[in-house]
């Protein structure tokens, strides 16, 4: 990836300043100076904005609430460049991103993201007495589904990251518990915990995160056993001793200008803590409200390090514990018969990937009051997808086995959650932005100096695809063809 700009030598910029500060993401300030001192010659680096003269090339990468945006969208006279776009909760915020993607899909039936994304209910709301009316109103096609009592459905705060807030149900009246649990007070005597216990609470409360999305819990996840790819040094389990964890990919997603998006192919693997069983199990669980088995948020596992984080292309050979269809509630074991993840479902899974980044994108574009790119900005996403196991795999034709499904996209993604063992993937995706997006946006060339051949859609180079190229605004404005 290092040499993405089919170039024998570093990229020569024009002399620029660059705003680096980043006060609560140690390690990702560390990336952002490694990357920018790659860059010849090297910006001056500063920490805070000038309040007066502006520098006459400046880009500025820090944390969006530092950023003055001020200066990305209306440029003074100065050439500026921004790690962030102003406007792009089309794109990060649940609600928003689910009725874009549902916009679009009535738009365009035969887009991936028909497949591609869980149906989705958005709700709004502040008390749990609230919900009597919703039954007959909004909520009235998933009360049907409810009613049937054999479809699990997740509930997610529209504007919560790091698992905060996520529920698994299957009737009306779980629903309203769930509610009725973040609207009970924290300092109620059943819910005090001893300073030292280490439950992780994830609760919200519904007066503040008044919105939400309820997701159709994808029913057949794909299962590995990340055991198969030992870490420092630990034996591989024998076949009898494997079981299937869910585990979901984390993407990391670069948008430039206005518009070109790409996907770095490093995909990771985030596996869930316990291993997997069917939702019916916590029916009968001690503890109905413990999701670990399916919740691979790897901001709740932090005792355990960096031990359910793999790369997905380290999962070639590991065995398939997984079955279409399978309803079991006990742990899968061995499920697999001896058949193993290939790269060829590997390169299946990206293609897929690739393909859905695409249409969201498109998406959000047609939300243009909530997604505005502009073309002297980028951005970073971590994007997350699940893999479901769709067809059995027996057969020989390997699309179709399986089924990327995108989940949600996250500013400035928890990288540090990526742990230390693969901490070069990130720096090899820092330094790539640095050529990628802001060497350009300083030479006098621009992007053509840096891309002399034509880089296709679906195309990956340097460990990077191309997901999307559209021209939506340029320096004049919004382009209107």
């Amino acid at each position: 990836m290092s040499n993405l700009l089919s170039s024998s030598s570093k990229p020569e910029t024009g002399s620029f300043t660059a705003y680096v500060n980043w006060p609560s993401a140690p390690l990702t300030d560390r990336l952002v100076r490694s990357s920018l001192a790659k860059l010849e010659p090297k910006p001056e680096i500063i920490t805070s904005l000038p309040k007066s003269d502006t520098p006459s090339k400046l880009l500025q990468w820090s944390t969006y609430d530092v950023l003055d945006h001020d200066l990305t969208l209306f440029k003074s006279g100065s050439k500026v460049l921004t790690c962030a776009y102003t406007i792009r909760k089309a794109l990060i915020r649940k609600h928003f991103l689910s009725r874009a993607t549902q916009h679009f899909v009535a738009k365009n039936p035969n887009s991936v993201l028909k497949q591609g994304v869980p149906k989705t209910w958005e709700i709004e709301l502040s008390f749990v007495d609230e919900l009597d009316e919703m039954w007959s109103d909004e909520l009235y096609d998933l009360g049907l589904v409810l009613d049937e009592a054999d479809t699990w459905m997740i509930l997610k705060p529209a504007m919560a990251d790091r698992g905060m807030g996520i529920r698994l149900f299957h009737t009306k009246e779980e629903l309203e518990a769930i509610f009725q649990e973040f609207e009970d007070p924290e300092d109620d005597e059943d819910n005090e915990r001893d300073d030292d216990e280490e439950t992780e609470d994830t609760g919200v409360a519904t007066s503040q995160l008044r919105h939400f999305v309820i997701q159709e819990y994808q029913p057949n996840p794909l299962l590995l056993d990340p055991s198969e790819v030992p870490l420092e040094g630990a034996s591989i389990p024998a076949l009898t001793e494997l079981e299937g964890h869910k585990f979901h990919l984390r993407v990391y997603c670069v948008a430039q200008g206005a518009l070109t998006v790409y996907f770095y192919d490093r995909v990771l693997a985030l596996f869930s803590a316990k291993p997997y069983t069917s939702p019916f199990a916590l029916e009968s669980s001690s503890d109905p409200t413990d999701i670990s088995a399916h919740l691979t948020n790897t901001c709740l596992q932090k005792e355990r390090s960096e031990a359910g984080v793999r790369l997905l292309d380290e999962l070639v050979g590991c065995h398939i514990l997984s079955k279409p269809g399978h309803t079991s509630i006990e742990p899968q074991r061995n499920g697999s018969n001896g058949l193993v993840f290939t790269e060829a479902d590997v390169a299946d899974i990206k293609k897929q990937i690739g393909e859905l980044l695409g249409d969201t994108f498109k998406a959000a574009l047609g939300m243009s009051v909530h997604f505005q790119p502009v073309p002297n900005a980028f951005e970073l996403y971590g994007v997350d997808f699940l893999v479901s196991h769709t067809r059995g795999v027996e057969s020989s034709d390997v699309s179709g086995k399986f089924q990327a499904t995108i989940l949600e996209i996250n500013a400035e993604p928890a990288i540090e959650m990526t742990g230390p063992r693969l901490t070069w993937i990130l720096e090899d995706l820092f330094v790539a932005i640095g050529k990628a997006c802001v060497a350009p946006f300083f030479q006098a060339n621009g992007m053509e100096a840096a891309n002399p051949s034509k880089w296709g859609v679906g195309e990956t180079r340097e460990h990077v695809m191309k997901c999307l190229e559209v021209q939506v605004r340029g320096e004049d404005g919004w382009n209107r063809t």
